[in-house]
C-alpha cells in the first residue's frame, strides 16, 4: 500500500530531516524536532507525491488518501484528546504548505481550522475566554474565505476597519468578545453575498477545502514567479502539513514569534528575533503590528520601551534559548524558528535553515569553521555563488551628506536610489523603461513579488525584521527598510508624508538598508571592499577549485576591477569594443569605408598606435597572466556612419565625396549582420586588418614584458571559424607578421594562435581545427544562437513564454543548454584533445559566470571560464563547488 501520510508528535515521527524531498522542508523538520523530543504540536504531513498526483490526475487525490488522513486525525486525537468537530473538546488545526526549498509567503496557509458556530462556544468555555475564541473564529473566516473560497480579503479588512472606527478603537486587541461576534456576523453575511451560499460549517469539508487550496497554491502566480527567480523546479511540488493548533492569542501569558539563531543580516552570533503578546503567527510575519524584541540586549540596542520576551516571560525564554542552541548544533547551521507560547507553555512550530544576506552567510560560514562546527569545504558549499552579487552593490559613501526624512528597521543591507512607486506594476513599468524604482508600501504581501524583483529597493511603513518585505528582500539581495512608522503612505493620493515633507510618485529617494535611514534625493555611493570573511572563504574556494577563472575585459578599468576580484587573466578581449569613441571610431569608419587596400592601410596606420597602447596597458595590468585577444569581429553595421553629419565627417577626413561615401556605406549594409561579413571572414577579405592587429599585439607584448619583467605570452584568437582553411589562412598572416617583428626587435616572443568555437560546424570539426589551433575558447553566446537558430537580442520576446509553458526550464542564454549546446562543447573538447592532447580549453561567453553552467564545464574538464569582472567572485566560488561535487 502506498504511504501518502506521515505522522509526527509526542517524541515520535515517521519521517526525518533527510526526507525533505518527500515531506518538504517544513514536514521533514517537524518530524526531526519531534524525534528529538522537542515540544512540537502533533500532526501529519501529506507528501509531495500527492501534489504530483494531484496535478497529473486533474486535481484529484489517490483513493486511499482520505482513509489515511482520517487515521492521522485519530492519531492526533489520541495525543490531544480532541477531535475535529467535537462539540465538547474540538480539535483545531493549521494547514500549511512546505516545499523542499523554502518559499516564504508564496503559498497559502489556513489557521484555526475546525471552528464553526458550535465549536467556537466550546473553545470559549474551555479556555474561559470568549474574546480569544471569537477572535480566532473571525481570523479563520477571514483567512479561509480568502484562501479557499476566493472572497477578496479587502472586504474583511474594510468591515474590521469600519467596526474599529465606529467603536473609536485603534488596535484589534481592544475589541471585546461581543465586538468580534458582530464582526463575525458581518463576515458571514459578506461571504453569502459574494458566493450565494453560507460559510461552510462542516470541519471535515473545511479541512479538504484547505488541503486543496494549499496544493493549488503551488501553481499560483506568486509561487510561479518565485520559483522562476530562484530556479526551483515545478515538478518538486509541495507537501501539506496539518498540525494541532496552539494559541498565542490567549491573553497576556501567550505570545508568538519568529527568531534566528544568528543575525540574518550581519551574521553576528546572537539570538535575533521578534514576538507579539496575545497574537497569532501571521500577525508577526504580515507586518500588521510592529513586534517586540526577543532579547533584552536587542531591545536596548533598538531603543524600544516595550519589554522583551526575556523580561516578561523569563522561563519560556530560557527554554527557547536552549532549544535554539540545540537545533543550531544539530543542523550545524543557522536556524529560522517559529514558536508559540500558550499560557506560559512553549511550543516549537518550525525550524529551517534561515535565509540570510551574503555578508551574513560569509560571516556564519567562516565562524562556524572556526568554531569547529563545519569544515572548510562545507563552508564553501554553504554560500550561494549568485548571492555574492549582494556584496558588489554600492553602499552610501560615509562622507555623503544625508538628508534624513524617515527611519525604519535595517531589514536588508545595501543602499539604493530610485523613483518612488507605490505599486508593483509601476515598478515593473519603470524597469522596462530603464529607470530605477523604490517600491514604497505600507506593507508588502506575496502578491508584490514581481514588483520587489523589479525595484532597486523596498521601503515599508509597517513590519519588523522578519516581515514579508524583510525576508524576501534579503533573499533577493535587495536593500530594504521596514517598519518606518513615522511615514504616512497614502495610496489613494499617491503620496508619502514624512518629516521632510510630502513626496509623490516619481520623486527620488535613497534608502540605506544597513542603517534603516530613508534619505531625500540621490546620495553618493561607494563600492564595498571584498576582504575579511570574503577573503578567507575565497582562499578556501581557490584551494578547492580546479578550473581557472579569467575575465572578459578590453578596458584598463575592467581589467583592474577583475584583478581585484581575483581574475587569473583575460579570457576575452573584444578588440572591436576599443573603437567606439572619439577619433577611434572615425578611423575605424575610414578603414571600413575605404574602397581599396591602400585606403584601408592609411586608416590602419592611425589605429595601430591606439591598439598597441591598449594592449600594452592590459598586459601590464595582468603581469604575465594569460591574455586572449580576439581579432576584429565587428558586425560592420555597428560602425557605419548613420547620420548625414557622420557621413560628412568621414568624407572630409578621407577627402572623398559624401554622396559616394553614402553609396559605399549602403553597399556594405547586411540584412543579417550577425551571420554576415565578420570574424575571420573580415580577416580573409582584408588580411591587412589581421596584420595590423598582430603587429600591435606582439609589439605590446615586448613593451609590457620589458616594463614589468614578466614574460607575456599572448593568445591570439581567430573568431567565427567554421572551416580549417579559414584558420590556416589567417594564422599564416599572423605568423608572418610576428616573425617580422621578432626579427626586427631581436626579442623572442612566444605566442599562441587559437580559435573561438561558436559555430556548430566548428564544434563538429574540432579535431581537424585542432591541427592548427593551440587553444579553443567556446563562445557560448553565439554557439547558442547558431545552434538554436535564435537571436539572443530578440529571444526574450518569446523565451519567457516558453518557460511559463514548460517548453524550456531555463533561458539558454542565461544557463547553457546542457543537452544541445552542451553536447557540442563536450564533443569539440573530446575531438580537440584527441588531436592535440595539451590543447587549452576555455569558455568566454557570459555562461562563464553562471554557476549552473560552470558545474557543467567542470564535468567537461575545461581549463578555465571567463566572465565579466563583477562575476569573477561568483565564478571562483561556483568552480570550487563544482570541483568539490566532482570529487565525491
Amino acid at each position: 500500500m502506498d504511504k501518502w501520510v506521515y505522522h509526527f508528535g509526542d517524541g515520535k515521527a515517521d519521517g526525518a530531516a533527510s526526507d525533505r524531498n518527500l515531506l518538504g522542508g517544513k514536514g521533514a523538520n517537524l518530524a526531526e524536532m519531534s524525534s528529538l523530543g522537542l515540544p512540537v504540536p502533533p500532526g501529519f504531513t501529506i507528501t509531495t507525491d500527492v501534489c504530483t498526483y494531484y496535478y497529473d490526475h486533474d486535481r484529484t487525490y489517490p483513493e486511499i488518501l482520505k482513509a489515511q488522513v482520517a487515521q492521522a486525525l485519530e492519531n492526533i486525537a489520541a495525543l490531544t484528546g480532541r477531535r475535529l468537530g467535537d462539540k465538547a473538546r474540538p480539535l483545531l488545526v493549521s494547514v500549511r504548505s512546505g516545499s523542499r526549498a523554502s518559499m516564504p509567503g508564496m503559498m497559502d496557509t489556513v489557521l484555526n481550522l475546525g471552528l464553526n458556530d458550535e465549536t467556537v462556544a466550546a473553545i470559549a468555555a474551555e479556555a474561559n475566554d470568549e474574546r480569544f475564541a471569537y477572535d480566532s473564529y473571525r481570523r479563520f473566516i477571514q483567512m479561509y474565505s480568502d484562501v479557499v473560497l476566493g472572497v477578496d480579503h479587502s472586504f474583511f479588512e474594510e468591515i474590521l476597519d469600519d467596526t474599529k472606527a465606529s467603536l473609536d478603537l485603534d488596535v484589534d486587541t481592544d475589541l471585546s468578545a461581543d465586538d468580534w461576534r458582530g464582526v463575525i456576523d458581518q463576515y458571514k453575511a459578506k461571504v453569502e453575498e459574494e458566493l450565494g451560499e453560507p460559510f461552510p460549517q462542516d470541519p471535515e469539508a473545511q479541512l479538504w477545502g484547505a488541503i486543496s487550496a494549499v496544493f493549488s497554491s503551488w501553481m499560483n502566480a506568486r509561487a510561479i514567479t518565485y520559483r522562476r527567480l530562484h530556479n526551483i523546479p515545478e515538478n518538486w511540488g509541495t507537501a501539506v502539513n496539518v498540525q494541532a493548533m496552539v494559541f498565542g492569542n490567549m491573553g497576556d501569558t501567550s505570545a508568538t514569534g519568529v527568531a534566528f539563531t544568528r543575525n540574518p543580516s550581519t551574521g553576528e552570533r546572537k539570538l535575533y528575533g521578534e514576538f507579539l503578546v496575545n497574537a497569532q503567527g501571521e500577525d508577526v510575519v504580515a507586518g500588521i503590528r510592529t513586534p517586540q524584541n526577543i532579547t533584552e540586549e536587542a531591545r536596548i540596542e533598538a531603543g524600544s520601551e516595550r519589554p522583551s520576551l526575556e523580561k516578561i516571560m523569563p522561563e519560556a525564554f530560557a527554554e527557547f534559548l536552549k532549544i535554539a542552541d540545540r537545533l543550531e548544533q544539530h543542523y550545524r547551521d543557522m536556524q529560522d524558528l517559529e514558536f508559540t507560547i500558550e499560557r506560559g507553555k512553549l511550543w516549537m512550530l518550525q525550524t529551517r535553515s534561515g535565509k540570510r544576506t551574503a555578508k551574513a552567510a560569509l560571516k556564519m560560514a567562516v565562524e562556524m569553521v572556526e568554531e569547529g562546527l563545519i569544515g572548510k569545504q562545507e563552508a564553501v558549499n554553504r554560500i550561494d555563488p549568485a548571492s555574492l552579487d549582494q556584496l558588489l552593490h554600492p553602499t552610501i559613501d560615509p562622507k555623503a551628506e544625508r538628508h534624513v526624512i524617515g527611519i525604519g528597521l535595517p531589514a536588508s543591507p545595501g543602499a539604493a536610489t530610485g523613483e518612488i512607486v507605490f505599486t508593483s506594476e509601476d515598478a515593473e513599468q519603470l524597469k522596462s523603461e530603464g529607470r530605477k524604482a523604490i517600491l514604497v508600501r505600507i506593507e508588502t504581501s506575496p502578491e508584490d513579488i514581481h514588483g520587489m524583483h523589479a525595484s532597486e529597493g523596498i521601503l515599508t511603513s509597517r513590519g519588523g525584521m522578519t516581515s514579508h518585505a524583510a525576508v524576501v528582500a534579503r533573499g533577493m539581495g535587495k536593500p530594504c527598510v521596514s517598519g518606518a512608522g513615522t511615514l504616512r503612505i497614502d495610496y489613494r493620493n499617491g503620496t508619502m508624508l514624512t518629516a521632510g515633507g510630502t513626496f509623490k510618485k516619481g520623486d527620488i529617494i535613497t534608502i540605506d538598508g544597513g542603517s534603516g535611514q530613508v534619505l531625500k534625493g540621490t546620495v553618493a555611493m561607494q563600492q564595498p571592499e571584498l576582504s575579511g570573511d570574503f577573503g578567507k572563504l575565497m582562499v578556501w574556494a581557490d584551494e578547492a577549485r580546479r578550473m581557472k577563472v579569467r575575465t572578459n575585459a578590453e578596458t584598463p578599468v575592467d581589467a583592474r576591477a577583475a584583478r581585484s576580484f581575483g581574475a587569473e587573466g583575460i579570457g576575452l578581449c573584444r578588440t572591436e569594443h576599443m573603437f567606439f569613441e572619439g577619433p577611434r571610431i572615425l578611423a575605424m569608419r575610414e578603414m571600413i569605408l575605404a574602397s581599396d587596400e591602400k585606403g584601408r592601410r592609411v586608416a590602419l596606420d592611425k589605429l595601430l598606435p591606439m591598439q598597441r597602447d591598449d594592449f600594452t596597458e592590459l598586459f601590464e595590468i595582468m603581469q604575465g597572466l594569460p591574455v586572449t585577444i580576439r581579432l576584429l569581429d565587428p558586425p560592420l553595421h555597428e560602425f557605419l556612419p548613420k547620420t548625414a553629419e557622420e557621413i560628412a565627417e568621414v568624407a572630409n577626413v578621407m577627402g572623398v565625396d559624401a554622396d559616394k561615401l553614402r553609396e559605399r556605406a549602403e553597399s556594405l549594409h547586411e540584412f543579417n549582420p550577425m551571420l554576415g561579413h565578420r570574424g575571420c571572414r573580415l580577416a580573409i577579405s582584408y588580411p591587412e586588418i589581421a596584420e595590423m592587429q598582430t603587429r600591435a599585439i606582439i609589439e605590446a607584448a615586448i613593451a609590457a614584458a620589458k616594463k614589468t619583467g614578466e614574460a607575456v605570452i599572448p593568445e591570439i584568437m581567430v573568431p567565427l571559424v567554421g572551416i580549417k582553411a579559414e584558420l590556416d589562412f589567417v594564422k599564416a598572416r599572423i605568423d608572418k607578421v610576428a616573425a617580422q617583428i621578432i626579427a626586427e626587435s631581436g626579442v623572442q616572443v612566444d605566442y599562441m594562435v587559437g580559435t573561438m568555437i561558436e559555430l556548430p560546424r566548428a564544434a563538429l570539426r574540432a579535431g581537424e581545427l585542432a591541427e592548427t589551433a593551440e587553444f579553443f575558447s567556446f563562445g557560448t553566446n553565439d554557439l547558442t544562437q547558431t545552434t538554436f537558430g535564435v537571436s539572443r537580442d530578440d529571444a526574450s520576446s518569446f523565451l519567457t513564454q516558453y518557460q511559463a509553458l514548460g517548453i524550456i526550464e531555463q533561458d539558454p542564454f542565461v544557463t547553457v543548454d546542457f543537452d544541445g549546446v552542451g553536447e557540442l562543447v563536450q564533443l569539440a573538447a573530446e575531438r580537440g584533445r584527441k588531436q592535440r592532447a595539451n590543447i587549452k580549453l576555455g569558455v568566454c561567453g557570459e555562461h562563464g559566470g553562471d554557476p549552473a553552467s560552470i558545474g557543467f564545464y567542470e564535468k567537461t574538464g575545461l581549463d578555465y571560464v571567463s566572465c565579466s569582472p563583477f562575476r569573477v567572485p561568483i565564478a571562483r566560488l561556483a568552480a570550487a563547488q563544482a570541483a568539490i561535487a566532482a570529487s565525491k
